[in-house]
C-alpha cells in the first residue's frame, strides 16, 4: 500500500476515534457535559491521538531505517569480485536500483510475468531478454549478481512494504479500541492529553536537536574518511584546486574559501548601508502610509527565487559591469566576475537586513527617546547616540544572518560569478581582482556531487570535508554576534 494512503487511512481512522471518544464520554454522562471530568472535546482528542500519533512514528521509523537494512542485505549478495569490477559498492547499488526499476516497467508492461521478476532461479538470459523489449536499461551492462541482487531487492521492499501497512494499521486500530474503551465521564482526558501535548513537544525539540548532531556526526564521519586518503595538510593549506577523477588532484580549500568570503564581503558591503539606512528610515522619518506601502515591497524581493537573481545577475548586471567598469578600466572582459555575483546578492540580501533592523529599532523603547529629546538632542543624534546602540545586538544578528545567507548561496555565484576557482598562485592581482571570474564552497560541493559519485575516492569525499568548514566558519559568526549581543545588551538594559 502506498505511502500516502497509509497516512490518510490513520487520519481517517483518528478521526474517527475523535467523535467516537467524544460520544462515548457524553453517553456515559447521559448526555449531560456537567457530570464530565473535562470537556467533551478532550475526549475527543485524546482517542485521536491514541490512534494516530503512535502509528505515525511507526510509519516514520519504518520509513527511516527500512531502506538501509534492505540495501544492506541486497548488498550482501554481490560477490566481491562484481564490487571490485565496478569500483565501489555505491556504484553497484546504483546500477541494482536500475535494474530494479527496469523490472518494475517491465510487470507494468506486461513483458514480465510477476512469478518470473521475483524468482531468483529464474533464467538470467531470458529475464534478460524481456528487460532488453522495455528499453529501460542497458542489459549488456547488466551482469548476473546485479540482476540477481535487483529481484532480491524488489522482493524484500515489497515484502518490507506489506509488513509496514500491516503493522501501522494495525497499531492505529488497536490505539482506536484502548481509547473508546476507556473513555468515560470520570476519565480524566484534560491531563492525559495535555500531558500527551508535552510529550509531543519534547520529541519535536529532540528530533531538531538529534538532527542537528546527525548532520554534524555525518559530515565528521565523512571527513575522516576524506583525510584518511589525502593529507589535511594539502587541504588547508593547499592554493591550487584543480580535481581529477582519475587521479592526482590537487584539492587546496583556499581558493574555494577566498571566493566564498571575497563574494560574501562584496554583497554585504551592499546589503548593510542599503538595509539599514532602509530600516532607520521607515521606523524614524517615514509616515504610516508610506511605511505601509514601502516595507512590503522591499521584503518581495526575499520571495525571489535565487535563480531568478542568478539570470538577472548574468543577463543585466553582468553585462553592465563589464562594459561600463571592468573593460574601461582594463580590468577584465568577462561578465562573469566577483563584483556582479556580489551586487546581486547584496540585492537578494537587503530585506533581511531591512526588515530586521526595522523590527529591532521600533523594539527600542519611546522613553529613551523622549529621554533624548528632553535633553535638547535632536533625531539625528537621538538615532545615532541612543536607538542604534540600544539596537546594536539585534542589528548585528540582522548583518551576521544575511552573512550566513551570502556563505551558502549557490545559483546566483554560478551565473554571476562562474565557477572558476582563483588559483592562488595566478598573482596578488588577480586574486584580487574583483572583475575576475571565481566561485565559492557550496558551488563546488554541488560540483563533486553531480553524476554517479565514487564515495570511496578523495574528489568525492571533499564535498564533506568543505561542508564540515563552511559549518566551522558559520559557527563562528555565530559566536562572535553572541559575544557582541551580550556585551552591550548589559551595556543599554
Amino acid at each position: 500500500m502506498p505511502v500516502l494512503w497509509i497516512f490518510l487511512a490513520v487520519l481517517g481512522l483518528g478521526l474517527i476515534a475523535y467523535f467516537a471518544g467524544r460520544s462515548r464520554a457524553l453517553g456515559t454522562a447521559g448526555g449531560d457535559t456537567r457530570q464530565l471530568h473535562s470537556l467533551p472535546s478532550y475526549y475527543g482528542w485524546h482517542g485521536f491521538m491514541l490512534t494516530v500519533v503512535p502509528a505515525l512514528l511507526v510509519l516514520a521509523a519504518w520509513l527511516l531505517i527500512a531502506p538501509s537494512i534492505i540495501e544492506s542485505r541486497a548488498a550482501s549478495t554481490i560477490p566481491d569480485s562484481a564490487i571490485a569490477e565496478r569500483g565501489s559498492r555505491s556504484l553497484v547499488m546504483a546500477e541494482v536500483r536500475r535494474a530494479g526499476e527496469a523490472i518494475d516497467m517491465a510487470v507494468e508492461q506486461g513483458k514480465m510475468d510477476a512469478g518470473l521478476a521475483a524468482n531468483l532461479r529464474a533464467d538470467f538470459t531470458d529475464v534478460t531478454a524481456r528487460l532488453k523489449e522495455t528499453g529501460a536499461i542497458i542489459t549488456s551492462t547488466v551482469t548476473q549478481p546485479v540482476l540477481r541482487a535487483a529481484q532480491e531487492y524488489r522482493v524484500m521492499s515489497k515484502r518490507s512494504g506489506l509488513f509496514m501497512s500491516v503493522a501501522v494499521l494495525g497499531l492505529a486500530i488497536v490505539g482506536f479500541a484502548f481509547a473508546v474503551m476507556r473513555t468515560h465521564k470520570d476519565f480524566r482526558a484534560r491531563n492525559v492529553v495535555e500531558q500527551g501535548i508535552k510529550v509531543i513537544l519534547i520529541l519535536a525539540s529532540t528530533i531538531a536537536i538529534l538532527t542537528t548532531v546527525g548532520i554534524v556526526l555525518s559530515m565528521l564521519f565523512e571527513t575522516g574518511h576524506f583525510f584518511d586518503k589525502y593529507p589535511w595538510q594539502s587541504f588547508f593549506f593547499g592554493t591550487t584546486w584543480a580535481p581529477d577523477f582519475r587521479g592526482n588532484s590537487e584539492l587546496g580549500m583556499l581558493p574555494l574559501l577566498w571566493g566564498t568570503l571575497y563574494i560574501s564581503l562584496v554583497a554585504l558591503l551592499v546589503a548593510v548601508p542599503v538595509g539599514l539606512f532602509a530600516a532607520i528610515y521607515l521606523s524614524e522619518y517615514a509616515g504610516p502610509k508610506l511605511r505601509a506601502v514601502a516595507k512590503p515591497m522591499i521584503e518581495v524581493l526575499a520571495g525571489i527565487p535565487t535563480i531568478v537573481y542568478g539570470l538577472f545577475a548574468l543577463i543585466t548586471v553582468g553585462p553592465l559591469v563589464r562594459d561600463w567598469i571592468a573593460q574601461p578600466i582594463g580590468l577584465g572582459n568577462s561578465t562573469n566576475s566577483v563584483m556582479t555575483a556580489g551586487v546581486v546578492m547584496g540585492i537578494m540580501l537587503i530585506p533581511f537586513v531591512s526588515s530586521l533592523s526595522d523590527d529591532i529599532i521600533n523594539a527600542v523603547p519611546q522613553a529613551m527617546r523622549d529621554g533624548s529629546y528632553g535633553l535638547g538632542a535632536t533625531q539625528s543624534e537621538t538615532i545615532k547616540q541612543v536607538v542604534l546602540p540600544a539596537a546594536l545586538p539585534g542589528i548585528v544578528g540582522a548583518i551576521l544572518l544575511a552573512a550566513s545567507r551570502a556563505i551558502g548561496e549557490t545559483m546566483i555565484v554560478v551565473m554571476g560569478a562562474g565557477a572558476a576557482a582563483a588559483q592562488m598562485s595566478d598573482g596578488l592581482g588577480a586574486i584580487i581582482n574583483p572583475f575576475q571570474a571565481m566561485t565559492t564552497v557550496t558551488v563546488k560541493i554541488v560540483s563533486q556531487l553531480t553524476g554517479d559519485t565514487d564515495f570511496a575516492s578523495p574528489e568525492t569525499l571533499v564535498a564533506f570535508a568543505l561542508g564540515l568548514t563552511l559549518f566551522v566558519i558559520t559557527l563562528g559568526l555565530n559566536v562572535l554576534a553572541l559575544y557582541i549581543v551580550r556585551k552591550y545588551r548589559e551595556q543599554y538594559e
